[in-house]
């Protein structure tokens, strides 16, 4: 959820064990977020994004750009070595304020203060004097952007207008009833909280209305709903005017989802909700998710358009070599013509536009007509048809030789994305990348300059149901491995016809049992292409009878001597299997 002013409220109690501190550094690990950092090793997050506008304490190490940007050097003159003097909320707003005591470039002792705008796409990060003239932003806001207000250097800073809503902590009983009273029927209850009170998240007027109503979409169409309604709604508030907030994190499938300052009931067993002990740990956790997700979702969509552009572009180069060739297995018509033109040479004569003549090279002997360039003679003519022949039988070898090359690199390019559509972490894509570089598709580092050395993804591991032990590739340059490295008597298996992952059944010197065999086989139906069929053909054989053809690339194998097993790859199979 996004950091409302009650949350806010809860940060901002726990942030005052800074207060007194002196900072030590200032940085800018990325556009929207810099970083104090206290004595006493403690660091003190302020991130201005979009989608995750925060203050808090962090103990995560960010990397921080080779030369720092304008905006923090501008920071390191006017706070570094100064003190944290105090850490405020400006009312309930969305909001925070950090006071800092310093001595100017002549000695003299002042103020400065760094302001938090947590409001969304309209997040800022400003930086004030001692009389609150902005010396500037890392979002400036002119004339044009806003009528209502700027934020510019020079300019007096003001906070946002406040909205026209009611204020959720001075309302009493008697007006929440009338406002209920007023209200539309036909209005839920999360909308009408979210419509008249300020401060308030989507979240938690939804949780109010459960609690209230037994329903998040419950209408104000009855008298208990809104009896419910108010009664939650008291004791929200007493929750919050005693200052009982708890830092409350969401999982979905063992995944932060959301946050909040007090327990969230309205999901049930949809999210599994966990108190923490502070508000810092548990934003540094949620974000840290969030922001990982998010680059591994980048990386591979950045990885998925260099594939497919590159199979696209070798599909099309690949139809017109199919063109081609198609006319090159008409060559036996020029030749014919070229010899139907020796044949008759004795009746041609030079300016002939055409050539009409039986063809004995079929039995009826039809009557032919053969196009002729005036400008040569007979014997010419008969010699452009046999070079045009020879071009022909020339180009359909070296075209079915390019063709084979283009249909295995459009292949390889095809097992690349398939891989990319089951990768899970940043190694994988890590991994997956660097084989696209290594292919010559991508760009690699420039500059000289190397990357910093990565551990490789380590294979998927299963246990089958006797105890053997069952490894499946995340890549084609895993798969080769896992093949080359295996020993003679493991079995190998891979889905027949579609693109997939190499699966190894580790025999330890004995013969597999079936049902290892056939838990092996739906594995590797569960991780190919064929994962949502019904019923998948898996090819399995020894590792002795699967070849790497030389120069072929990364995953690409043949193999003979194999059998077929025909499986339904299961999800429920597979959790059971898995060992991690």
């Amino acid at each position: 959820m996004p950091l409302d002013s009650f949350c806010l409220s809860g940060i901002i109690r726990e942030l005052q064990d800074a207060v007194g501190l002196r900072i030590e550094k200032v940085q800018q690990p990325a556009r929207d977020q810099v970083v104090l950092s206290l004595r006493g090793g403690r660091r003190l997050l302020l991130c201005a994004g979009a989608s995750q506008a925060r203050i808090h304490l962090t103990g995560l190490s960010r990397e921080n750009p080779a030369s720092p940007p304008m905006f923090c050097m501008l920071l390191r003159k006017h706070l570094g070595g100064g003190r944290i003097a105090a850490i405020e909320q400006p009312g309930q707003e969305r909001a925070a304020i950090v006071t800092v005591d310093m001595v100017d470039e002549l000695g003299e002792p002042g103020q400065r203060k760094l302001i938090l705008e947590c409001m969304g796409r309209r997040s800022n990060l400003i930086l004030t004097d001692g009389e609150d003239r902005i010396i500037d932003c890392l979002r400036r806001i002119d004339l044009e952007m806003s009528e209502a207000r700027q934020v510019l250097p020079g300019l007096y800073y003001h906070l946002p207008p406040a909205q026209e809503k009611l204020d959720p902590l001075s309302v009493d009983e008697a007006a929440l009833r009338e406002s209920l009273s007023a209200a539309s029927q036909e209005i839920c209850a999360d909308q009408f909280l979210l419509d008249h009170f300020w401060g308030l998240s989507p979240l938690v007027c939804r949780e109010i209305a459960y609690r209230g109503c037994g329903a998040v979409d419950a209408r104000l169409d009855n008298t208990r709903c809104r009896d419910g309604l108010i009664r939650a709604f008291l004791s929200w508030q007493d929750t919050i005017k005693e200052n009982y907030f708890t830092p409350y994190l969401l999982t979905k499938d063992g995944h932060p989802a959301d946050f909040s300052y007090l327990p969230i009931e309205q999901y049930g067993n949809v999210m599994a909700g966990t108190a923490w002990d502070n508000f810092s740990t548990m934003l540094d956790t949620f974000y840290e998710t969030r922001e990982q997700q998010e680059r591994v979702r980048q990386k591979g969509q950045d990885l998925l358009r260099t594939a497919s552009s590159a199979r696209d572009r070798l599909r099309r180069k690949l139809a017109l070599q199919e063109k081609e060739y198609a006319q090159t297995l008409e060559r036996d018509r020029l030749r014919i013509s070229g010899e139907l033109i020796t044949a008759n040479l004795y009746r041609m004569e030079r300016g002939q536009r055409s050539l009409r003549a039986q063809n004995y090279y079929e039995e009826s002997c039809p009557e032919v007509e053969i196009p002729l360039d005036p400008l040569l003679t007979p014997q010419q003519n008969a010699a452009r048809y046999f070079r045009q022949y020879n071009k022909a039988k020339t180009a359909e070898v070296c075209l079915s030789q390019q063709m084979e090359i283009a249909r295995k690199e459009r292949d390889w390019l095809e097992s690349v994305m398939d891989e990319l559509s089951r990768a899970e972490t940043e190694q994988d894509f890590n991994d997956i990348r660097l084989e696209l570089q290594e292919a010559g598709y991508g760009r690699k580092t420039s500059g000289g300059k190397k990357e910093p050395r990565r551990g490789k993804a380590r294979p998927r591991s299963f246990r089958s149901s006797e105890g053997l032990r069952i490894l499946v590739g995340r890549s084609n340059t895993q798969n080769d491995q896992l093949t080359r490295e295996a020993f003679k008597s493991d079995y190998w298996f891979h889905t027949q016809r579609i693109h997939g992952s190499h699966v190894i059944l580790c025999t330890e010197g004995r013969e597999p049992d079936s049902r290892s065999l056939q838990e092996a086989a739906m594995l590797a139906a569960w991780f190919s292409q064929g994962r949502d069929s019904g019923q998948v053909a898996v090819d399995y054989t020894q590792i002795r009878h699967v070849r790497k053809p030389s120069g072929a690339r990364p995953g690409m194998v043949i193999y003979d001597n194999y059998q077929t097993a025909y499986v339904t790859p299961l999800e429920s199979i597979v959790k059971e299997l898995s060992e991690s």
